[in-house]
């Protein structure tokens, strides 16, 4: 395998909706390039990307994988990415490593919510964009409206910069290729060959003046804000092409232009154009601005184990520079074990180097250094800045962690990722599977960091929390295939709390006899309620030594205890105060035991009189959406009891921020979904608790059986 340095590289993300065609597309381009001996395919799991088996079975891409091309004395690193909604926290990963991304648009349906928002991504990753009419073969090609209806709607969403660099040749019998607006040259296919063209001078007729007319459009945007360019296209009334080629290639790495091209992924027509493109138009990784890093001091941690002083600073792609590289995806194999993703973000790293990982403190050595094709590891012996590779079995390295040479520590951030909107409760199928759970979704959450497991401390139910339904499903099938740990999904129980509005003023008296010894534990208490979230709270207030003092921690216990276990149904007790302030006791047969159940006694008591009522937790809710789904939104979030607490406007979209009972939000993902065409997303997180009202309370108290109840029986 020839090893490539930095201007000989380009590395690009596919991005776009789900359906697209992003995996064929790459599967067709490697075959076009002869990097695999026929053309892969999605549904047979035969594409170099979609190799694992839940995608394969879903016929959805869900994690990002990494392939590679050699072209033309060039080295293109494709990182394929998710097109569906729950799955685009891998889209934006894989525009870490990348210096520009192919945005893929269905020539049927144009431009979908997925693919807005992975070009908001883009933008705010400051990658270059292309944009790829995809499915030109397709008899809907064009959505009913043609190629200029497709244009302006590109126009109306991201400027007037998106502009043609390609018009397709289409007549009545379909796509048959395009013609180059740079070159004013024509490529035509063979549907289903090789995927490389004829080239001809001769544009068909019916295209010459368009060609003519967007050839001069395009000339005009690239020599915008460069006065030499505008002189030269002034004086001779267009642009020499080696001009223009350098100008585009500019213009494209400065974002000031987002080229269109038009391609078909599975007929294998104009991707060896598309190819050229890359390796002519797309920036380099030595190109790239440098990366932001956290410069950390050399001794790192003091002797007193104090953390050393960051510093922000950048680090420039060149082998001139300290070796470093960023972990940017780990991948579990059943055979090799954990295998990490980076990108040499500076220096080279040799096979066999020894790097220290400045994010542990360890070090890792690199043996059988590769670069991915799919799922098959390709070995090399070394890698330039800038190039993407692969390396097994480290030990302790995971997603995120930067590593390089000694003393020239650096830290590079990923972009942080979104919060779990789903959560479910998770329950092993028997006692192997409990013992394989905790090993198997740890592993799982190396590969996908959104994945969060817990346990919850008021309801003692293993959580696991995702980005939604399907997502968490993809998890558990994935603990079944793979790790043969069986579990059952169920929606969490609600921490529903119980706490007071009255005030009471009970006795608690405990006394047995039966023959010997009794007990014998008698107490006085007043209980109030207290401010929301203040907990509970016990004061004594006796004098005069009524009941002994190493006796008032019991009765103190006795009330926890009795709280903990709940009065209306089963949830504890929380936000009130307990004022123990009288009580007797028997010289022999008073002890802690009989005064700990005295307080338990008092505190039912005192419940009974206390007005007691139930609490619910209620979440802080953000929902972003499209403007035009504003008001069903708004309805759907007043109809689940949320109040909402104002909106903000950002471009097209509306963020209503409302607080909502999580009751009412533990189906909320998927009615977001179809209620929006899945452009919509929210988050949530834990803000306070409040009374129940009546009617809701009364369902609840009518499925909950007593404590009471349970103790009598």
């Amino acid at each position: 395998m020839k090893t490539y340095q930095g201007s000989e590289i380009r590395n690009v993300a596919v991005v776009g909706h789900a359906h697209s065609g992003k995996t064929t597309l790459i599967a067709a381009m490697l075959h076009a390039a002869k990097m695999t001996p026929a053309q892969g395919r999605v549904e047979d799991g035969s594409a170099a990307t979609a190799y694992d088996e839940e995608e394969v079975a879903r016929g959805i891409t869900m994690q990002n994988a990494v392939a590679f091309a050699e072209w033309q004395g060039a080295k293109i690193n494709f990182v394929d990415s998710p097109g569906f909604h729950m799955f685009t926290h891998e889209a934006r990963a894989a525009l870490l490593p990348v210096e520009s991304a192919i945005v893929v648009v269905n020539a049927q349906n144009g431009v979908e919510p997925v693919t807005e928002r992975v070009w908001k991504y883009a933008e705010e990753a400051n990658v270059p964009r292309i944009v790829l009419v995809n499915q030109m073969d397709h008899p809907k090609a064009g959505g009913g409206g043609g190629l200029s209806a497709m244009l302006e709607d590109l126009h109306e969403r991201w400027g007037r910069n998106c502009v043609p660099v390609q018009i397709p040749i289409v007549d009545a019998q379909g796509f048959h290729g395009v013609v180059d607006l740079v070159t004013m040259e024509a490529y035509t296919y063979t549907p289903g060959g090789d995927g490389h063209g004829k080239v001809s001078h001769e544009i068909p007729a019916a295209l010459a003046a368009d060609a003519k007319a967007r050839h001069e459009a395009l000339v005009e945007l690239v020599a915008e804000g460069k006065d030499e360019l505008m002189e030269e296209f002034f004086e001779k009334g267009t642009i020499p092409e080696d001009h223009l080629i350098a100008a585009l290639h500019e213009a494209i790495r400065e974002d000031r232009i987002f080229p269109v091209l038009f391609a078909s992924g599975l007929a294998n027509m104009a991707l060896d154009h598309l190819l050229d493109f890359i390796k002519v138009y797309a920036p380099a990784p030595i190109e790239r601005e440098p990366f932001p890093v956290k410069a950390v001091a050399a001794q790192a941690v003091s002797a007193n184990g104090a953390e050393a002083e960051e510093s922000a600073a950048t680090r420039k792609v060149d082998d001139n520079e300290p070796g470093a590289l960023v972990v940017f995806k780990t991948m579990s194999d059943p055979f090799a074990g954990r295998i990490s993703f980076f990108k040499v973000v500076s220096g080279c790293v040799k096979n066999d180097a020894t790097l220290e990982n400045y994010t542990r403190r360890s070090q890792e050595k690199f043996s059988h250094l590769s670069i991915m094709q799919g799922r098959k590891a390709v070995e090399v012996s070394e890698l330039h800045a800038g190039d993407l590779g692969a390396v097994a079995k480290l030990r302790d390295t995971l997603t995120g962690d930067t590593l390089g040479v000694k003393g020239a520590e650096v830290q590079v951030e990923l972009a942080a990722m979104p919060e779990p909107a789903m959560t479910y409760a998770i329950e092993p199928k028997s006692r192997a599977d409990e013992d394989k759970l905790a090993p198997a979704i740890h592993k799982l959450m190396e590969e996908d960091l959104l994945i969060r497991f817990f346990r919850d401390p008021q309801t003692n139910e293993f959580l696991i929390a995702g980005a939604g339904q399907q997502h968490i499903e993809a998890i558990v099938s994935r603990l079944k295939k793979r790790y043969h740990a069986e579990v059952t999904l169920k929606a969490p129980k609600v921490p529903y709390r119980e706490t007071i509005r009255g005030r009471a003023d009970v006795q608690g008296r405990h006394k047995k006899q039966s023959g010997g010894h009794g007990q014998f534990g008698d107490c006085k208490i007043k209980m109030e309620p207290m401010p929301r979230g203040a907990g509970f709270e016990f004061e004594n207030d006796i004098f005069g030594g009524a009941i002994p003092k190493n006796f008032i921690p019991a009765v103190e216990k006795g009330i926890q205890e009795a709280a903990a276990r709940g009065y209306l149904a089963g949830y504890p007790v929380v936000d009130f105060k307990v004022t123990l302030y009288d009580g007797s006791y028997h010289e022999v047969d008073s002890n802690e035991l009989s005064f700990k159940t005295a307080g338990r006694i008092a505190f039912k008591k005192a419940m009974e009189q206390a007005k007691p009522c139930l609490l619910e937790p209620v979440m802080k809710v953000a929902v972003e959406a499209p403007d035009e789904f504003a008001g069903t939104l708004m309805g759907d979030l007043n109809g689940r009891r949320g109040r909402v607490q104002g909106m903000e406007t950002k471009g097209r979209t509306t963020v209503i921020n409302a607080e909502v009972p999580m009751s009412e939000m533990l189906t909320y993902g998927t009615q977001l979904t179809s209620m929006t065409q899945g452009k919509g997303s929210y988050h949530m997180e834990m803000d306070h608790y409040d009374v129940v009202p009546q009617p809701v309370a009364e369902k609840i108290l009518a499925n909950a059986k007593r404590p009471v109840e349970e103790e009598e029986e």
